[in-house]
C-alpha cells in the first residue's frame, strides 16, 4: 500500500527577541550575529568578529536595542505577530483553493522563537514528509535566505529517510507581489494624496558581499522598477536606497538616511516611503524608518514625511503566498 504522504508549508521570517528586555534581545543578537551568513569570515577575521560582538557589542549593544524594541513592542514582537496572522490566513486561502487537500501551514524563524530547526524536528516526527518552506524575502541574499538552506541541509544530514524539502528561493519579480506592492501603495496614496518622490528603502548588506556575487541588489533594483512601472511613475518620482547598515564597512548604496538628509534641499518637500524587502513590520520599518528616518528629514527641511506599511496580512500578499504554494507544491496538494 502506497504510505501517503503528508504535506506542511513554512512561513520563516529572520527572527526577533522573545522580549523587549536586553537579556532577550542580548540572546538574539548573539544567535543573529554568530551565524557566518550575516557576518562573512573566516580564521583570524572570524575570531576576532567573535571577540569584538562577544566582548563589545553584546555588552552595548542589546540596552539600546532593547529600548528601541520597547518603543514598538505592545504584548509581542511586531514581526511575529503579524507571521502569525499570515499563517492563519494562508491557512484559509489555502482551504478555500485545495479544500480538503490543502496543506498545513506553520510560522518559522532562522533566529529565536518560533524556531526552524525545533519545527523540521517536529514535522518530520509527525509524519510529515513532503515541506514547503517561503522565506519571507521577496529578494535572495546570501544574509537571510541562504541560512535557511543550511539549517535544512544539516537537519537532512543527521535523517536516515530524508524529507522532501522545496524552498522558494525569490519572489522578487512574481507578477503577484508586484501587483500586491503597487495596490498597497495606490491604496495609501488614495487616502493620504500623493508625494513629492516615493522612496523605495531595502535592507542594505556590505558592499564586500554584493561584490562577491551576492544578487540581492540587483534583485532590488529589478523590484523597483517593476513596482515604478506598475504605478506609472516617471523616473523622477521614485528612487531605491538602502537602510540599516551596522558597523563601519561601506554597505549598499546610496544610503536612506543621508539621502532623505539632502533631499529637502532639491526641493523634495514630501516624502512616502515603502519597504519593499520587508514582509512584516519590524523594528527596521516602524522604528527606525517611520521614527528615526522622519525626524532626519524634517530636520533637514522636509514639511510631509510618511512611512508606507509593509505588505503584512494583506490580501494582496496573502494571495502572492497562496499562489507560490500553488506553483511550487501544486504536485503535492494535487496527489492528496
Amino acid at each position: 500500500m502506497r504510505k501517503e504522504q503528508k504535506t506542511a508549508v513554512i512561513l520563516a521570517n529572520l527572527g526577533t527577541p522573545d522580549k523587549a528586555e536586553a537579556g532577550a534581545v542580548r540572546r538574539y543578537l548573539d544567535e543573529f550575529l554568530s551565524d557566518q551568513r550575516v557576518v562573512e569570515g573566516k580564521g583570524l577575521r572570524r575570531l576576532l568578529w567573535l571577540a569584538v560582538l562577544k566582548g563589545i557589542i553584546l555588552t552595548v549593544r542589546p540596552k539600546r536595542v532593547a529600548k528601541a524594541y520597547a518603543s514598538i513592542w505592545e504584548d509581542d514582537s511586531p514581526m511575529r505577530k503579524i507571521l502569525n496572522q499570515q499563517v492563519a490566513e494562508l491557512k484559509l486561502v489555502l482551504q478555500e483553493r485545495f479544500e480538503t487537500r490543502a496543506p498545513e501551514v506553520y510560522a518559522a524563524m532562522t533566529y529565536g522563537q518560533p524556531g526552524l530547526t525545533p519545527l523540521l524536528h517536529e514535522l518530520s516526527a509527525n509524519g510529515y514528509t513532503q515541506l514547503l518552506i517561503v522565506p519571507l524575502y521577496p529578494q535572495y541574499s546570501a544574509t537571510t535566505t541562504a541560512p535557511i538552506y543550511d539549517q535544512v541541509a544539516r537537519f537532512q544530514m543527521a535523517q536516515r529517510e530524508v524529507m522532501d524539502v522545496r524552498i522558494v528561493k525569490s519572489y522578487y519579480s512574481h507578477p503577484s507581489y508586484i501587483q500586491a506592492l503597487a495596490d498597497s501603495i495606490r491604496e495609501y496614496r488614495a487616502e493620504q494624496g500623493d508625494a513629492d518622490k516615493l522612496m523605495l528603502s531595502y535592507h542594505g548588506i556590505p558592499k564586500e558581499y554584493a561584490d562577491k556575487g551576492d544578487p540581492y541588489p540587483e534583485q532590488c533594483h529589478q523590484t523597483s522598477e517593476l513596482l515604478a512601472a506598475a504605478l506609472g511613475l516617471g523616473d523622477t518620482e521614485w528612487m531605491t536606497t538602502f537602510q540599516s547598515r551596522f558597523g563601519p564597512k561601506e554597505w549598499l548604496q546610496p544610503y536612506t538616511d543621508k539621502t532623505l538628509e539632502t533631499l529637502p534641499a532639491q526641493g523634495v518637500k514630501k516624502i512616502q516611503v515603502a519597504c519593499p524587502a520587508f514582509s512584516a513590520d519590524c523594528l527596521e520599518t516602524l522604528e527606525e524608518i517611520a521614527i528615526e528616518n522622519r525626524d532626519v528629514f524634517n530636520e533637514a527641511g522636509g514639511d510631509d514625511y510618511a512611512y508606507i506599511p509593509a505588505l503584512n496580512a494583506s490580501a494582496g500578499f496573502i494571495t502572492l503566498l497562496a499562489d507560490l504554494v500553488a506553483e511550487q507544491a501544486g504536485d503535492w496538494v494535487q496527489e492528496r
